[in-house]
């Protein structure tokens, strides 16, 4: 691990975002709706970042550069969160996930293209066996959800497209900026858009702000926030071309897993295969 400081980043990501994936629904069913979700979300930022800041001794780069590069990262992340709301509004998730869940695809390109990373043969077979994996671990069973446009398909195709750019440009700002200024402009632009996500709720609804409502969220969401900034630092110290595909592809295994010992669900036939291919893409990644 001392030798590669990205795969601990990474494995602390993926085990976080795993467990995050595993429990998040919980304050949903419990009347919680997940717009709220998202400021709740935004607000267990604000801790990270600010542990992160002492790291640096409150060293906070605050150049142009540094302010633009941050921004486009959060607002990339957190503006496509917000419209994955309205995606699962206009059309069904068992269609929205598999081509969102494909944005690694797009960081993959991009580091090729302009970052020039390179992966030996075994790790280029488990970025293919990952992108696969990935796809098969979004599969959703088919429902009566009712398609109200094809608005979903535009918003679909955009948050793929803005997670994927999200991540490459976090590793491009890694190249001259301190993982803990990143982390602290996602968390400034995460919070800025929480406006919006009141705004999309509706509040004529009953909500439940007890326990099982906003502090539940709070402590199921703070996973969420150090995993994203444990990304970062993975970002720092490793390739974009096999962090993204082994945090993308391992998380949704320890969700699948977790769901399975919590609630006894029991994934469906394609979600198996997609859990294979991703423990042999993930051995593959970390050669």
């Amino acid at each position: 691990m001392k030798k590669r400081p990205w795969l601990l980043f990474a494995l602390i990501t993926t085990i976080f975002w795993g467990v995050w994936g595993a429990l998040m629904e919980i304050p949903l069913k419990e009347g919680f709706p997940a717009t709220l979700g998202y400021i709740v979300w935004s607000v267990t930022m604000i801790p990270c970042a600010l542990v992160g800041l002492w790291i640096i001794h409150w060293k906070l780069e605050y150049d142009w550069k540094s302010v633009v590069q941050g921004s486009v990262i959060g607002f990339l992340g957190a503006g496509g969160q917000l419209m994955l709301f309205h995606a699962l509004l206009e059309g069904p998730a068992y269609l929205v996930f598999p081509i969102i869940s494909l944005s690694p695809a797009v960081s993959i390109l991009l580091s090729l293209l302009f970052l020039k990373e390179r992966a030996s043969i075994m790790n280029w077979i488990g970025i293919f066996l990952a992108l696969v994996a990935i796809l098969f671990l979004s599969y959703q069973e088919p429902n009566n959800t009712i398609v109200r446009s094809y608005l979903w398909l535009l918003f679909a195709i955009l948050i793929f497209l803005m997670w994927g750019i999200q991540a490459f440009v976090m590793k491009f700002a890694n190249l001259r900026m301190k993982a803990e200024s990143i982390f602290f402009y996602m968390m400034l632009t995460g919070v800025l858009l929480s406006p919006v996500a009141y705004l999309m709720t509706d509040m004529d609804r009953e909500i439940n702000w007890g326990f099982r409502g906003p502090y539940l969220t709070a402590m199921i969401q703070v996973l969420n926030a150090i995993g994203a900034l444990m990304l970062v630092y993975a970002l720092r110290y490793g390739k974009l071309i096999i962090v993204s595909p082994l945090t993308n592809a391992l998380a949704p295994v320890i969700t699948v897993v977790i769901s399975l010992l919590i609630y006894a669900v029991i994934p469906h036939i394609i979600v198996l295969i997609g859990m294979i291919l991703a423990l042999i893409a993930i051995f593959l990644l970390i050669r």
